[in-house]
């Protein structure tokens, strides 16, 4: 027999809710249960479901790409409705001035005003009274699996919407065409007439790779330099293994040590050409993988979560307790359209 993990922290609140429900009495009601009483029976269930709570709020999902790799930012009031933000022009210009000269040339930002909806995302999980019962029975602790789906759940739809957005709630992606990103026209290969990069030559992968930091360049005058080059999984795998002609350097390598601005290149199932829940151009059979290259910087776009994933006090509902869980968010914010780029057509 297992034995019980000692925790001692409970919210009073659930321990009331679970003394005054018929959950306790069902459980006193079994003699293998060998609880003092009512009281003893509310507060040792209610530090289980506390150590379920902090144990979920651990737990940690590196697939989930969107939510470790873009900026996060909390500074929206979770009673908010709408956040508003700006995305801005430079204008202006300098000249060449005399002494004392009083007409100087004014320079200023432009900001377009844009309003992103925040909308919550909700899940939840329980244990009926036999499960508490059979717990206390067999001396372990209650199962945190269902604390973990939750916070999944939630993570997952985050996740989804990190990169898509969805339509319905006009919530918006990084890959969302509200966004303003600019598209980068794959060019095909000489001898494959694919534009897919495993059908592809090496320089033919390096010059698509070099066309479109060069569009950024050329588009914002230099200004904007990205730094983060995102990729389907089977594009990256390629140019992870794939080398260059006559010599040991794979592209991968090859892109890491000789571009001048690109610092990172990221694996993202999100974007494979079958993906169809992040990836607005991916089908089941037929679809785009699509590389997403981005200044990784809260300057210019953020994951906006007002709320992270919370979760209520315990509700009963006849002989189960419910755990409600939220989170809200706006979705991502792009603040510089010209600092990134989607390019369609890569595996």
């Amino acid at each position: 027999m297992g034995t019980m993990k000692k925790h001692m922290h409970y919210d009073a609140k659930e321990a009331a809710i679970l003394r005054n429900s018929a959950i306790i009495d069902a459980i006193l009601a079994s003699d293998c249960t060998r609880f003092d009483g009512a009281d003893a029976a509310s507060v040792f269930f209610a530090r289980e479901l506390d150590h379920v709570k902090s144990q979920s709020y651990d737990v940690e999902y590196p697939e989930l790409t969107a939510l470790n790799l873009f900026p996060i930012s909390s500074e929206a009031d979770p009673g908010a409705e709408t956040i508003t933000y700006y995305t801005y022009e430079k204008t202006g210009m300098a000249k060449i001035i005399q002494n004392y000269s009083t007409d100087l040339p004014r320079a200023d930002v432009n900001g377009k005003p844009t309003y992103a909806q925040i909308k919550s995302l909700g899940s939840s999980y329980g244990y009926s009274a036999q499960e508490m019962r059979a717990s206390r029975l067999a001396g372990k602790s209650l199962n945190t699996r269902k604390a973990e789906s939750a916070r999944f759940q939630i993570d997952t739809l985050t996740n989804t919407i990190a990169w898509k957005g969805d339509a319905e709630s006009g919530l918006m992606g990084v890959l969302s065409e509200g966004q303003s990103i600019p598209l980068y026209p794959i060019t095909v290969g000489a001898t494959s007439n694919k534009t897919k990069w495993t059908e592809k030559t090496p320089d033919e992968i390096l010059a698509d790779i070099n066309g479109m930091a060069k569009q950024v360049a050329r588009v914002t005058k230099n200004l904007e330099r990205p730094d983060t080059l995102c990729l389907p999984a089977e594009a990256y795998m390629d140019i992870a293994t794939r080398r260059i002609d006559d010599t040991s350097t794979t592209v991968l390598a090859f892109v890491e040590q000789h571009a001048p601005y690109i610092k990172n290149i990221i694996s993202a199932a999100e974007l494979d050409a079958d993906s169809v829940d992040t990836n607005p151009y991916a089908k089941p059979t037929g679809g785009s993988g699509v590389a997403f290259l981005f200044t990784n910087s809260d300057k210019k776009l953020s994951l906006e979560i007002p709320m992270p994933f919370y979760q209520y006090p315990l509700q009963v509902k006849n002989l189960d307790t419910v755990i409600p869980c939220e989170a809200r968010t706006a979705g991502v914010i792009v603040y510089y359209p010209f600092s990134a780029l989607i390019a369609v057509g890569v595996s």
